[in-house]
């Protein structure tokens, strides 16, 4: 079966990773960026596409180090879910703890990139307010928060 993103010219579909990092006070790891084309700054959470050679909790582990500095002893999955109905690409959500805080590795794309530490709950309601632009970050957060 072809991949209906390689029919478009856009390459095959790579699957993606969304972390809920949660420190031991229990504060999420949260990201902000200005996004022109959106005209405004946004809220997610630290996660990006898997790289040919990953499972996709290495990946999550790749890139929660990269964009927010941070490793995790403990994983727990959250579940994985289709990026869209088009693609056969999924994005697999993730809750890290037991973190140690390191240095942000940001491509020259990503050096915008502002870590903060929020509570679970101002966390979802940045959500509710639709101040996260994809919606991995708010369904991570629900799904961290619903199984605590």
């Amino acid at each position: 079966m072809t991949d209906p993103n390689a029919q478009r010219g856009r390459g095959p579909a790579r699957d993606a990773a969304v972390v809920v990092a949660r420190d031991h006070d229990g504060q999420i790891a949260l990201l902000s960026a200005y996004f022109p084309r959106h005209d405004g700054e946004f809220l997610f959470l630290p996660g990006g596409r898997r790289e040919d050679d990953e499972s996709p909790q290495e990946c999550a582990e790749r890139e929660l180090r990269e964009e927010a500095g941070i490793t995790a002893a403990r994983w727990r999955r959250l579940g994985a879910y289709a990026i869209t109905l088009e693609s056969t690409a999924r994005i697999h959500l993730y809750e890290a703890q037991d973190l140690t805080l390191g240095p942000q590795e940001l491509t020259p794309t990503e050096q915008d990139f502002k870590l903060s530490w929020w509570s679970m709950g101002d966390a979802l309601a940045a959500a509710d307010q639709g101040r996260f632009l994809l919606p991995a970050g708010p369904l991570a957060l629900l799904l961290a928060d619903r199984t605590t």
